[in-house]
């Protein structure tokens, strides 16, 4: 096996990133996430800098193999990072990129970036991390509306992703306003118009995500929120004919992918 450094901000970073399997298992890793082939946490590195470590595994080495064509989860990450900061949109800075080859196939890859320790992830920030300690409908209204204006904002200016979950934005209050960080950012695309489909796939599966904790009020009070101000009666039936038409077509999928079983991959997401 070698390693390939695709990105570092400093060579410190970089040191630090060529020993991530040592410490991933050392007291200096603090585990978030661990699904299927994804670990993730936060690290603190020598001068006591935190940052946040996400590590993830080729699934097979056919899999490794077109990564290594086409990129792996940390270089599509790097550049999602590079679309959203040109654009204009928050997210955590990279800091060290580091692939994994073997055999001319990438076994796994590892992004160092930033660590937003002053941040929430959107359902604490909105609702609020217990049902005993539940923040008021207007801050939720607040969230909700400010949310669907920057997600308006970034299908316009011509990106979207393919995992829009709730956990994969966080916020942060910024004096009387709000600041969306979104994460995941390997899944992030550019089109020279986002097309309405993709568009509502990115609300469906942010509403799948969050729609538990979230009344049909409030969610129908994000869509409209979305589509600008004041939208007519029709306007709004047509919109939300739309927005059931593609969560359907969703939830099709998913109980599909539920049918048949373990093992099976997730259907292509568009």
């Amino acid at each position: 096996m070698r390693k390939r450094l695709l990105y570092a901000e400093s060579s410190e970073w970089a040191e630090f990133l060529g020993r991530a399997e040592a410490v991933i298992d050392s007291p200096h890793f603090l585990q978030v996430k661990a699904e299927g082939r994804t670990r993730a946490g936060f690290v603190s590195s020598t001068n006591d800098t935190a940052a946040f470590l996400k590590i993830s595994e080729a699934r097979s080495f056919a899999a490794g193999v077109i990564d290594r064509l086409r990129g792996s989860r940390a270089a599509r990450a790097l550049r999602g990072a590079k679309l959203l900061r040109e654009a204009g949109f928050p997210c955590p800075r990279p800091l060290a990129a580091l692939d994994i080859i073997e055999m001319g196939a990438v076994r796994r890859s590892y992004l160092l970036s930033e660590a937003l320790e002053d941040a929430e992830i959107l359902s604490h920030f909105a609702l609020g991390r217990s049902a005993a300690h539940r923040h008021g409908p207007a801050r939720r209204k607040a969230v909700a509306e400010a949310l669907a204006r920057e997600i308006r904002r970034l299908h316009d200016a011509g990106l979207y992703t393919r995992d829009l979950q709730e956990t994969n934005v966080m916020v942060r209050k910024e004096g009387d306003g709000l600041r969306f960080y979104f994460l995941d950012l390997e899944d992030f695309r550019r089109a020279r118009t986002v097309s309405w489909r993709r568009r509502m796939l990115n609300l469906v599966h942010l509403d799948r995500s969050i729609g538990r904790f979230v009344s049909r009020t409030g969610r129908l009070h994000f869509l409209y929120s979305y589509a600008g101000r004041d939208p007519d009666r029709v306007a709004r039936k047509r919109l939300v004919s739309q927005y059931l038409e593609v969560r359907r077509s969703v939830d099709r999928a998913h109980r599909r992918k539920l049918q048949a079983g373990p093992g099976v991959g997730a259907p292509a997401r568009t």
